[in-house]
């Protein structure tokens, strides 16, 4: 299986943790001639080596594999900041960024990002089922980020949000310069109205090096925060809704207890954080556990086959809110982990919280069958759910 290993593979997506479990206990550095050849990286030691070893595994000179195409027809790809640059550079765009996502600035979106969440269920909840991605999943993170980030028209958020999803699917080039016309857009109308003092300010009028920062830079950076804020943590609802209807105990407990959800919310992007993996590209010719990886080749490395090492988690596969030690990677690991952490955790808290108060005795609708996407992200395509609806209080 590892030496034919298709990261684009339907399979793969359907079967996601059963077969990295399979290739880090068989071999956890293992290569695949798929694609014109590349490393996979499953073991949590490794994943988090090569996450942290810019120097020897670089962003700059490829995050992916040579299947996927992000770019013009003819072009040049597009590059992600600060995602594909390696420091010193990358530095200063995720300085760029942290400073508006720090934990203090986050939870000042609290209370909007609460009605966000509380309107959508109103939305749905009299009718005792829905859609759980197209009714809340995936609309929540825009919503809030459009609005509280970003300070974009909501009126957008459908078309960019359809252009988000699309992006975390094999041959995404296309919706990626439809988001990067939508940003360019974008960035334009807001030069023309005065300051918000928001991050789009910054990136907007960012020095980069003593340099003013180019159109492309800032189309870059604000895609990053786009794909980053959006399908993720979609995805990761959209597990934990599947979780919650495979085991009813979950909830009813989160219920009772909800000071535990923060930790339940850890347990969850730890098991199925949709940031399955990332690829980097050798440097120079270097070994890993006893392989040669020659300058120039691509390795996957794969942050969900880290957070379900044995060697790293007691019973990896359990969800255990009472783990004393959960250092997991769902939000990466080195100087590329993810600037939007603080949002995401919050955003999880407060949906879980209105999920497990507002809809009870939740369960899969009769006959649905649920698939998946992944490339770089993993999320269900569908959730259709029922449930006992609650009052609100």
């Amino acid at each position: 299986m590892e030496h034919h290993f298709d990261y684009l593979s339907p399979a793969l997506a359907q079967d996601l943790h059963p077969t990295l479990a399979r290739a880090r206990s068989r071999c956890p550095v293992a290569h695949s001639d798929q694609y014109g050849g590349y490393w996979i990286a499953t073991s949590y030691d490794d994943v988090l080596h090569i996450a942290q070893d810019w120097q020897t595994f670089s962003s700059e000179l490829g995050i992916g594999v040579p299947a996927p195409s992000v770019g013009a027809e003819g072009g040049a790809p597009m590059k992600i900041y600060p995602v594909t640059v390696d420091p010193p550079l990358q530095r200063t765009f995720k300085r760029l960024i942290n400073a508006y996502f720090t934990a203090a600035v986050v939870s000042e979106w609290e209370t909007p990002t609460r009605e966000i969440v509380k309107r959508l269920i109103d939305g749905f909840i009299a009718s005792g089922r829905c859609e759980f991605m197209g009714a809340l999943a995936r609309p929540f993170p825009g919503l809030a980020f459009f609005n509280l980030a970003l300070h974009a028209p909501a009126e957008d958020l459908e078309e960019v949000n359809r252009y988000a999803t699309a992006a975390a699917l094999p041959n995404s080039g296309d919706s990626i310069m439809k988001l990067a016309a939508w940003i360019t857009q974008f960035v334009q109308e807001r030069q023309r109205q005065g300051p918000r003092g928001d991050v789009v300010d910054a990136v907007m009028n960012a020095q980069i090096e003593s340099r003013s920062i180019t159109e492309a830079e800032v189309i870059g950076t604000i895609l990053l925060l786009i794909l980053g804020g959006l399908e993720t943590t979609a995805g990761v609802l959209g597990m934990a809704m599947l979780r919650f209807c495979e085991h009813p105990e979950i909830p009813s407990m989160l219920r009772t207890h909800p000071e535990r959800i923060p930790d339940a919310v850890e347990e969850l992007l730890r098991l199925d954080g949709s940031f399955v993996c990332i690829g980097r590209t050798a440097r120079h010719d270097t070994e890993l556990r006893g392989k040669s990886i020659k300058k120039g080749e691509p390795i996957l490395i794969y942050w969900a086959a880290a957070n379900r090492d044995e060697h790293e988690f007691e019973n990896p596969d359990a969800f255990d809110l009472d783990r004393t030690r959960n250092r997991h990677m769902a939000f990466g690991a080195g100087p590329h982990r993810c600037a939007g952490s603080n949002l995401a955790r919050m955003n999880l808290r407060i949906a879980l919280e209105e999920i497990v108060s507002r809809l009870h005795g939740i369960k899969l609708q009769d006959g649905a069958e649920i698939e998946f996407h992944t490339t770089f992200n993993r999320a269900p395509l569908s959730v259709p759910i029922t449930f006992r609806p609650w009052a609100a209080h």
